[in-house]
């Protein structure tokens, strides 16, 4: 008796062993049985994702989350999928991600190999590309020319680490201001705490335009980094496909139109990569 206990009790261990752990529930299986999609927003990356004056989000990345998530109500066969809308930072976006608090990152978010090692991306939705932005008449020649000034970066974006790994290997030289988000960068810059501000050039000439007031800038022509933005997520296959699924289709059909004139006509005509990008990214079904 004691010898078949024992073997039994070897067998159950074995089993419990090769038996793989039962895969947490999917993203996507979380929005069809909670009827409720997380979106998360940025709140000063014009024109990408802000707040408004009536204190909503809007935005380039805000309207492609509307979509999305009237696709996904549909796609899942829900009468009516309750959209939530919670603000998140630079700083505390992919956490964001890991704790559930949201599902998808609305904004102009980078994708790298390190980031898509823990979190999901969609098909690309922009790219650009940093720069640094100056008061009007103290933009120089080169960047040799603001060897040891400080310039103000928003912490926690692919800006800044850009910056540190060319400030590390000496292609510039530097002295970095950290701050919490854009607003922070532009006061630095009109204050004269920091010679020049450094963001995607995107980011830079409409948070000149909207929150300088009145002042005048200057932007270089200066491009430091590639910056290929995406839609980040919770990771789900599922999820990505459906999220892919929309943007793919707003490409190919080019429904993609409208919205981009409304958050970039100021700008011109879009340029030959975005172009490119949108071409490249409009999979057939």
């Amino acid at each position: 008796m004691i010898k078949r206990t024992l073997l039994l009790a070897g067998l159950a261990a074995s089993l419990a062993v090769a038996t793989p752990a039962m895969a947490a529930e999917s993203a996507l299986a979380t929005i069809k049985q909670s009827g409720t999609l997380k979106l998360g927003y940025r709140e000063d990356s014009m024109p990408f994702s802000f707040v408004g004056d009536d204190k909503q989000p809007r935005g380039y990345s805000v309207d492609l989350c509307r979509v999305v998530a009237e696709d996904l109500g549909k796609q899942l066969g829900l009468p009516k999928l309750d959209v939530r809308w919670v603000p998140v930072t630079a700083q505390n976006r992919f956490e964001a991600l890991k704790s559930g608090a949201i599902d998808i990152e609305c904004g102009n978010t980078t994708q790298t190999l390190s980031r898509r090692a823990d979190f999901d991306f969609s098909l690309m939705t922009f790219v650009d590309g940093a720069s640094l932005l100056f008061r009007d008449g103290e933009a120089p020649s080169s960047v040799e020319a603001i060897k040891g000034q400080r310039v103000a970066v928003v912490a926690g974006t692919t800006t800044e680490k850009t910056l540190e790994e060319l400030i590390r290997t000496g292609k510039i030289g530097v002295l970095l201001i950290k701050v919490v988000d854009h607003d922070a960068a532009l006061k630095a810059l009109k204050d004269k705490t920091a010679t020049a501000y450094a963001a995607d050039r995107t980011v830079l000439i409409t948070t000149a335009l909207v929150r300088g007031q009145g002042q005048a800038f200057a932007l270089s022509t200066v491009q430091f980094s590639y910056e290929p933005y995406g839609l980040a997520m919770r990771r789900d296959a599922d999820l990505r496909l459906a999220v892919d699924r929309t943007l793919a289709r707003l490409y190919r059909t080019g429904e993609i139109s409208p919205i981009l004139t409304r958050w970039f006509e100021p700008f011109g005509k879009p340029n030959d990569a975005l172009q490119a990008m949108f071409l490249i990214n409009g999979l057939p079904e």
